[in-house]
């Protein structure tokens, strides 16, 4: 059995390598761990490190069509057990609805609604996550009628979590198209996060984000169904936000995403307006810094340089010596993969086309 789950081990970490895309490789991680853990149904989300929410890349399996919606409001609105945010936080990054319920997972609110009528029991969450960040999320399901997930289990997944973190991150920083053409889109969602309205800008960066049956809402359209629930529980107290998120569209390109309630002249709820643009550099740059692994010092003489200050100038600024200065920056070079500072800037801070086409997202409605 050992022998079995070592050459489990060994093909995901060959998937994690090998993946030519973040939905690629949810797709063999999953082949590959159904055998190690097996389960009944799953959610894959890559998530913008920033705020947790989903960030493009999306795999749904064995889930009943047209739940996204409500998935979301119950993250963010209800008071539920394993919630994403308390998983990431957590000092393992994985947990199941069994063990946190004590066996009772009717008390969770998610159990009851989405779980128990698609015929699951258990459910096992985790986090993709590297130190405090975090660049994906796991929820597997298990048939009610088979044993919960064990502790060896979830053993298994904190074990393959970073390295399922690390190709999500190196997708992260892979090199990147130019931003799309065009200012800001807007869209208007109502109070149960179905589509009012929007206009020709929303329409071609959702089409670019989630192809063309993108008013469908598929798998790729997650990340709007998520900032339009966080935006609804920063409203009502539940969450302090932002509700936004950055993303990688099926083209490559970085995409901004930012929801927020409106009200009337006499103080009645209005719809949530969804602000869809290109990514600017300076949005992209953080989790570019994150991706590339910077500490927070790196990544203050990084912005130094990038404002075109000299080695001088930055120990200045930074209460360093210029030796200091040029150590860090030797570090900074090899971890990013750049020689100079000009390709440093061009990297973090620019957009510059990818090396390998980004694949289209899966049309499946979720």
């Amino acid at each position: 059995m050992n022998v079995v789950r070592g050459h489990r081990v060994d093909a995901l970490i060959r998937a994690c390598e090998g993946a030519a895309s973040e939905l690629a490789l949810f797709e063999a991680v999953s082949d590959q761990l159904r055998e190690l853990v097996p389960f009944d149904g799953a959610a894959w989300f890559a998530t913008d490190p920033a705020t947790l929410l989903a960030a493009g890349a999306a795999r749904v399996e064995n889930v009943e069509r047209g739940v996204c919606a409500t998935y979301w409001e119950r993250e963010y609105l209800v008071e539920d057990a394993l919630l994403f945010r308390d998983v990431a936080r957590s000092s393992q990054g994985v947990a199941t609805l069994f063990d946190v319920t004590g066996d009772r997972p009717a008390d969770s609110a998610r159990y009851r609604e989405y779980l128990a009528p698609q015929g699951y029991g258990d459910e096992l969450r985790a986090a993709f996550r590297l130190g405090n960040t975090t660049w994906g999320v796991l929820d597997l399901y298990r048939d009610r009628v088979r044993t919960p997930f064990s502790k060896r289990e979830r053993e298994q997944i904190q074990q393959i979590a970073p390295m399922v973190a690390r190709a999500l991150r190196a997708f992260a920083a892979a090199r990147r198209e130019p931003a799309a053409i065009g200012g800001a889109g807007t869209a208007l969602f109502d109070d149960r996060g179905a589509l009012m309205s929007f206009d020709a800008q929303a329409g071609r960066l959702f089409e670019e984000i989630g192809g063309g049956g993108w008013q469908a809402f598929p798998a790729a359209m997650t990340p709007v169904r998520a900032v339009t629930a966080r935006a609804t529980a920063v409203l009502r107290g539940r969450d302090r936000g932002p509700a936004a998120t950055r993303l990688r569209s099926a083209a490559g390109r970085w995409i901004s995403l930012r929801a927020s309630h409106l009200h009337g002249p006499d103080g009645s709820p209005g719809p949530t307006a969804v602000t869809v643009e290109p990514a600017r550099s300076e949005q992209i740059a953080p989790i570019m810094a994150a991706a590339y692994a910077l500490t927070p010092r790196e990544q203050q003489v990084t912005r130094a340089v990038a404002r075109g200050l000299s080695s001088h100038e930055i120990a200045v600024e930074l209460f360093l010596s210029p030796h200091t200065v040029r150590d860090y920056l030797k570090t900074i070079f090899v971890k990013v993969g750049v020689t100079s500072r000009g390709e440093l800037v061009a990297t973090l801070f620019t957009e510059n086309h990818r090396d390998t086409a980004h694949e289209t997202v899966d049309q499946v409605e979720w």
